[in-house]
């Protein structure tokens, strides 16, 4: 087929029997349970915490209809939930392919769990299903498998299952390891992901350790929300400064590591910091880096855009080579099914091989839709 948009980001809302069909038996009362929120929709059950659906199924919600509470799946397109609906949504908004995250409220909750047991067969689970899931249409749809939060041994078990199951990708919520801190354990895995040549993704960031802690209604908002949603690319600089100064890179030259969903507008302006700092703190911090960092970055990393005008029209300072294109459907960010127009607003004047590779090849490359 022609490839004409690839999408780099979008989710698989969990069907309501996911659990039920793809969690092993020994483990269904510690699964996530099907509730109703306090404005009747739909929500999951994950612990104590109750996490609605209005926000993660927005496809046709206006800045005055959206909430995250009262979102039945009974009224959803059933593209949110299924493979043959969702290629009819693409087709509404022109994308080609599309490549799917795991739910990270979910992936989140199972890693918190004290029973080792269950958080890694949870996990496996969906893994399992997003594999059934894309094989409706590999040519179009590509899954990217959550990695365990269990220890090395088990990342790198499920980085090579991931492998053995045609997953274009790894999206992790912890370090490899299992911790919340960069270690040389981790090395283990990112050796393994180099072989295998698969992108190891980060969506957003990563899990801080005082989430374990905290407190969610169902009712989400306010400042403390809004913040976080208007910051999505904060966390980014910092992982990736992380690679490059521990020396992952150096290490593994052919890694390449995908935040998603961060835009790319800040890119330039870190790349500048980078080198800066590097030069002038290299000899004390003993530091020593075969190529500069922002030359690490491009190499290595990519940014996942949803909606950066700037970002776009700076490309060649951001580097072309380091841009995807996502539409992160159907959570409320998403422009569906406007997508077109978007691009077309975010790419003017942009020349017409640049354009190609931000909105189709470089993704279509990473993820093997595309020669």
């Amino acid at each position: 087929m022609e490839y004409k948009i690839i999408d780099c980001d979008q989710h698989v809302i969990e069907p309501p029997d996911l659990w039920e069909k793809y969690l092993p038996k020994k483990f269904q009362e510690q699964a996530p349970k099907l509730v109703q929120d306090e404005d009747g929709g739909d929500a999951w059950l994950l612990g104590e915490h109750v996490e609605a659906l209005g926000l993660v199924a927005a496809m046709h919600q206006t800045p005055e209809t959206l909430k995250w509470t009262g979102t039945r799946y009974a009224d959803m397109h059933p593209g949110i939930t299924d493979p043959k609906g969702r290629l009819e949504l693409m087709d509404e908004d022109g994308i080609s392919a599309a490549v799917f995250f795991p739910p990270q409220r979910t992936m989140i909750h199972f890693m918190f769990q004290d029973d080792r047991e269950f958080s890694l067969a949870a996990m496996q689970a969906y893994n399992n299903f997003v594999t059934d899931w894309v094989g409706f249409d590999r040519t179009r749809l590509g899954a990217i498998w959550q990695v365990p939060a269990t220890g090395i041994d088990d990342a790198v078990k499920e980085l090579l299952r991931a492998k053995q199951n045609d997953a274009v990708g790894v999206g992790l919520a912890t370090w490899p390891c299992g911790e919340f801190l960069l270690s040389e354990d981790d090395d283990a895995f990112w050796a393994v992901a180099e072989e295998l040549a698969m992108p190891v993704h980060i969506h957003v960031g990563l899990t801080p350790p005082q989430y374990k802690t905290r407190k969610i209604s169902s009712k989400k908002g306010g400042p403390a929300q809004m913040v976080a949603f208007a910051t999505t690319m904060s966390r980014m600089p910092t992982l990736f400064a992380e690679f490059i100064f521990n020396g992952v890179f150096e290490r593994f030259p052919k890694l390449t590591i995908v935040g998603g969903e961060v835009g790319a507008g800040w890119v330039p302006f870190l790349k500048q910091e980078l080198d800066d700092r590097y030069r002038r703190n290299r000899v004390w911090c003993e530091i020593n880096l075969s190529m500069l960092p922002s030359e690490q970055l491009e190499r290595n990393c990519k940014v996942g855009v949803v909606s950066d005008q700037f970002g776009v029209q700076n490309c060649d300072a951001v580097g072309v080579g380091t841009m995807m294109w996502c539409s992160d459907f159907p959570h409320h960010i998403t422009n569906w099914p406007n997508s077109r127009y978007l691009i077309n607003q975010m790419s003017q004047g942009i020349d017409a091989h640049k354009k190609r590779k931000i909105f189709c090849e470089n993704a279509g490359r990473l993820y093997r839709f595309l020669p």
